[in-house]
């Protein structure tokens, strides 16, 4: 059976969302996708509050709750059917996070076990036969398949095949 590594945030889950939401909670200030569009949320704030998203993704309990893509938890659950599925995710970035994330992956992808979460520091270490990422650098070390996620933070990226959402996820492994 082949294998696929696929990543966390903002892959599966949606941690942007919530730091617009907490941005627009404490500053009132919302932004479009055009304001986004080939930008990380950090790059898109005024200079001096450019610190805060860090502080967000710091905070204990930030991970726990996120949504998720539409169709990630099925189009998931069938890849865990074919494959084998580890979620990787670079959670020491964010050491708080261990906890929220492993919680998270309870409950979101109940049909997993923990023997297929990766929560580790570099994700140079996985060797897949494919990989779901929305950051090219994930890719650096990698030898099988790349697919890069879709994300307005990397509509420049080239040189990886890219899926859009989970539905061309399901269209191109399933």
């Amino acid at each position: 059976m082949q294998s696929i590594a696929i990543d966390m945030d903002e892959t599966i889950a949606d941690p942007m969302r919530k730091a617009r939401d907490w941005y627009f909670r404490d500053h009132g200030v919302t932004f479009t996708e055009e304001q986004l569009y080939g930008r990380t949320l950090a790059e898109a704030l005024p200079e001096d509050k450019r610190g805060i998203i860090h502080q967000y993704l710091h905070t204990p309990g930030f991970f726990r709750d996120l949504a998720t893509f539409p169709h990630a938890v099925e189009v998931i659950e069938q890849l865990n059917k074919k494959y084998k599925v580890y979620i990787v995710s670079a959670a020491m970035e964010f050491p708080t996070s261990l906890r929220d994330k492993f919680d998270w992956l309870q409950d979101n992808l109940p049909f997993l076990t923990w023997k297929q979460y990766c929560l580790c520091g570099d994700k140079s270490i996985v060797q897949t036969d494919y990989m779901i990422d929305d950051l090219a650098r994930n890719f650096t070390n990698f030898k099988g398949k790349a697919y890069l996620y879709h994300g307005h933070h990397n509509v420049h990226t080239e040189g990886y095949e890219r899926v859009q959402d989970w539905e061309d996820v399901a269209r191109k492994l399933l």
